[in-house]
């Protein structure tokens, strides 16, 4: 400390500039060193994604060669009931162990949404092979087992996994490319910068310490603007562009939250499947400008019958819509259901194709019971789409409601639907 008391000022200005300069060398040598360990790092983390892609080919490859194959093998009778059972039970247990160990890893928050849906469907498709399985050692005849229902399942879950795998890999992909550029980039700046750091290191300072209020005032405001940009991509991320309803992602998000606050305070929670009737017929007939114009005007009519802050209108795809209602018993819930049905028809939009009415009408399945713990997830979206089913199957323009949610029902509709 005397020493550096003994220096005059220049002499103090100096010795504190061979500091800084041996400091920024020193840091530019271990950044480089870092830089190099964290390439390392890197490509560990990107060869080490092949390990949940992996897993994920192998379930996929349990449902066609484990499960589907099975069954494909049992209707042509050629596996005998004990080999069909234990080829079911060892691919299924196969399945939901490469799936928890997918599951272990990290994930991105991104991503979750996703992989929550994708457990979703796995369950649902593990659930029917399950049946069938207990059908087997029940002792039933499996060689009647609908091939085609089997063919919806599996491709449909393989079109799911599939997806995942995608994007697994471009994930990889893409991380390691920005990583490179970086890594390429930073190579660079620590070059040029020892390289000019004698000349420019006091000139940085002046300027770092005058400008650094400046630069905070403006951080402020770049952090404001970037704020309500960032709420203005989460509506639009939430929104569909045509009919400016929530979208399909908004409703995995809130359909969840709502279950799950009905089944805490044991109230009413109802759900709507709400499908334009004859809608294919009406695209052809009248082009899909007028099309897209039926869905906004179906869509108007939805958000004009229900307006409290608690109801959520949703285009979950094509032509069919969901409503979710909290707090509506079913006597109102009917009475909604009618409303929409009536305002729809009442819009007169032209409807030639149809056979129920020479307007645009709309076919609703309901479900509405009082939401406790003992509610499966699944169970109110699988009802509806039952109730749908049943509205369009006696004549259309109506609404069929229920508040049975009891899985036997369910199971009930599916078998009546592959008998037909």
């Amino acid at each position: 400390m005397q020493f550096i008391e003994a220096l005059k000022l220049r002499s103090k200005l100096f010795f504190l500039f061979l500091l800084i300069t041996l400091g920024l060398v020193s840091i530019g040598i271990m950044g480089t060193t870092y830089v190099n360990a964290m390439k390392k790092n890197i490509d560990s983390l990107y060869f080490g994604s092949l390990v949940p892609v992996t897993e994920l080919n192998e379930i996929l490859q349990k449902y066609h060669n484990g499960l589907a194959d099975t069954l494909y093998k049992a209707s042509r009778k050629e596996l005998s009931r004990s080999e069909i059972i234990s080829n079911l039970e060892d691919a299924l247990l196969d399945i939901d162990k490469k799936w928890k160990s997918y599951m272990s890893h990290f994930k991105r928050d991104d991503e979750m949404e996703y992989v929550e849906y994708t457990d979703m469907e796995i369950k649902s498709t593990n659930r029917y092979f399950t049946r069938i399985l207990l059908a087997a050692k029940n002792g039933r005849d499996l060689s009647h087992i609908s091939i085609s229902t089997l063919e919806k399942k599996v491709s449909s879950i393989h079109r799911v996994l599939q997806k995942l795998i995608n994007y697994e890999v471009s994930i990889a992909n893409y991380e390691r490319k920005k990583f490179l550029h970086t890594y390429k980039s930073i190579l660079t700046q620590i070059g040029t910068i020892l390289t000019l750091i004698t000349f420019i290191v006091l000139v940085v300072l002046f300027y770092v310490f005058r400008s650094i209020q400046k630069d905070h005032s403006q951080l402020e405001i770049v952090a404001r603007k970037l704020k309500r940009v960032n709420k203005k991509l989460e509506n639009a991320s939430y929104t569909d562009s045509l009919t400016t309803l929530h979208n399909r992602r908004y409703f995995n998000f809130i359909y969840d939250r709502e279950l799950q606050r009905a089944k805490r305070s044991k109230s009413y929670i109802t759900f709507m499947m709400v499908d334009i009737d004859f809608f294919k017929q009406y695209n052809d007939t009248y082009g899909h400008v007028e099309g897209d114009f039926a869905l906004k005007s179906v869509a108007k009519v939805l958000k004009d019958t229900l307006k409290r802050p608690s109801d959520y209108v949703f285009r979950l795809g094509g032509e069919e819509f969901g409503i979710l209602l909290s707090d509506t018993s079913e006597s109102n819930s009917a009475k909604i259901a009618r409303e929409i049905c009536d305002a729809v028809r009442d819009r007169e939009l032209k409807h030639e194709k149809s056979t129920v009415c020479e307007f645009v009408t709309v076919s609703i399945g309901v479900v509405c019971c009082i939401a406790d713990e003992a509610l499966d997830n699944e169970i109110l979206i699988s009802r509806a789409d039952e109730m749908l089913y049943e509205a369009k199957e006696s004549g259309r323009d109506r609404y069929v409601i229920t508040s049975n949610v009891s899985s036997a029902a369910t199971k009930s509709i599916e078998e009546d639907r592959d008998a037909s």
